[in-house]
């Protein structure tokens, strides 16, 4: 301070204060997940290369049916992954960080991330097939309600004197069915689906069909 009279002026003692600004919040950008319907997922824990305060964070999620609350702060732990239909559910997390010092907090630019369920492999039921010996068989041809993904399948034979190997995978073409006995010859076939998506291949139940 100065103070002037009668053109003299006399300084006074020095007076210190402080302006501190707080950076912008920042998170770093947490890696996409993928897992099968009734999995587990990975555990999301939030950084930040903010130091010298409190960082925290608050995060959204527009598909709760996937087992993840719609909303939250922190990190989010690892969770059963929920998908009962048959297409990949995929949810958007949007994460926005918070930067805390001195009382004031400062807010940062968000970042997205996903959490894909694929759904649980299925295949529809085939029908069961009597035929005479000599006589082919009409080709299995396996569909599914499963979408958004690739479905694939195998199967095992437990009797393969019908003429028809004892595993396999895919379709299964028609061939020439064999009984050189005197009864009857049931095969029972137990096919398995197997639904991939994003480099994830979830199985499904089995489903049992006799030739």
């Amino acid at each position: 301070p100065h103070f002037t009279n009668g053109g003299v002026t006399c300084d006074g003692p020095t007076k210190t204060f402080t302006i501190t600004v707080n950076p912008t919040a920042q998170v770093n950008q947490p890696a996409n997940d993928l897992v099968c319907n009734g999995a587990p997922t990975a555990a999301v824990v939030f950084s930040s290369i903010n130091t010298g305060g409190a960082t925290t964070y608050t995060w959204t999620n527009d598909q709760p049916s996937i087992g993840l609350a719609a909303t939250g702060s922190g990190n989010i732990p690892t969770f059963t992954a929920i998908n009962t239909g048959t297409a990949p559910i995929v949810a958007t997390i949007i994460v926005t960080p918070h930067f805390t010092n001195g009382g004031v907090t400062c807010d940062g630019p968000t970042k997205t991330f996903t959490i894909t369920v694929n759904p649980t492999g299925e295949v529809d039921q085939q029908v069961s097939q009597i035929i005479c010996n000599g006589a082919n068989t009409t080709a299995v041809n396996f569909t599914t309600a499963n979408t958004g993904g690739v479905p694939t399948y195998t199967w095992t034979n437990n009797d393969t004197s019908i003429g028809l190997a004892a595993t396999g995978s895919g379709d299964i073409p028609t061939f020439t069915a064999v009984n050189a006995g005197t009864s009857p010859v049931i095969a029972t076939i137990i096919v398995t689906p197997h639904f991939t998506n994003g480099g994830v291949t979830c199985d499904g139940p089995t489903k049992t069909f006799t030739i």
